[in-house]
């Protein structure tokens, strides 16, 4: 029987990749394995740690892999139907929060696994946070985390605005597709495995941000205000459609990577 070092080592993935993965394979934590390296590994404890393995080197994300993301500090369930909660969101979820009034309604548009609503909502107790997907299955992902971490999440399933006639917000807060069609990256990475409809948004990346773009104008209060997050390359683009559409007080905001990543404006009603 090999030793855990041995079947780490054999795993051919990053040491970190590996030890999580093992970890999670066998049920005990990390800190168990790192103690434990020069053991010897039972026959099943092998097989199912290599089952975890084979499916990182074939590109499956590890989060998919381990059903779990850590975002704004919340460990957030997530599956295939998903988006996979990524740092650079973390700024909506920050500007978002820096622009919703006490006691404000804040809508998270194709909320996914739900992680800016419920980032939103567990930091903010006073707020009332509304969530809609047009999927029903990142729906159920989101309740999932919304039971977790902030149930006072109002999650709906709607097609953009289509289930909310009548309904205003303070702050309407959207990771929305913005990936061009036939963009390279689509086959590389993570993103081979995350859904299209969450991805993928016509020629340009643009399509559903011009539709929430207009649309949000319906249903933001006056002085309210609409950000999202957008592709490296769509800033200037994004600023220039909220100009067009009579938003004002419009910033766009760099990531920690120093990467254009989120547009906001102010809808003046």
């Amino acid at each position: 029987m090999p030793t855990w070092r041995e079947l780490l080592a054999a795993s051919r993935l990053p040491r970190l990749e590996a030890q999580v993965l093992a970890a999670r394979g066998a049920g005990v934590k990390r800190s168990w394995l790192l103690a434990h390296e020069a053991d010897a590994v039972g026959p099943e404890a092998a097989l199912e740690v290599s089952a975890l393995h084979a499916r990182r080197l074939a590109g499956e994300p590890i989060a998919y892999i381990l059903g779990e993301r850590e975002f704004f500090g919340l460990e957030l369930a997530v599956s295939p139907d998903v988006l996979i909660p990524r740092p650079e969101t973390e700024l909506l979820v920050e500007l978002a929060r820096a622009h919703l009034p006490e006691g404000g309604r804040l809508l998270d548009m194709g909320t996914g696994s739900g992680a800016i609503a419920v980032a939103i909502a567990h930091m903010r107790a006073d707020a009332r946070v509304w969530a809609c997907d047009v999927s029903p299955a990142a729906l159920a992902t989101a309740r999932l985390n919304a039971a977790r971490h902030a149930p006072g999440v109002h999650l709906l399933a709607s097609d953009l605005f289509a289930a909310l006639p009548g309904e205003r917000f303070e702050v309407i807060a959207s990771n929305p597709p913005y990936v061009a069609s036939g963009d390279p990256h689509l086959s590389e990475g993570d993103l081979r495995f995350e859904p299209e409809i969450a991805l993928v948004a016509g020629p340009d990346g643009m399509a559903v941000i011009r539709r929430i773009a207009a649309d949000a104008r319906q249903h933001l209060n006056p002085g309210g205000v609409l950000a999202f997050e957008h592709g490296h390359d769509q800033g200037a683009a994004s600023q220039a459609l909220l100009v067009t559409l009579g938003y004002d007080s419009i910033n766009d905001y760099n990531d920690l990577s120093n990467i254009p990543r989120v547009c906001v404006g102010r809808w003046k009603g």
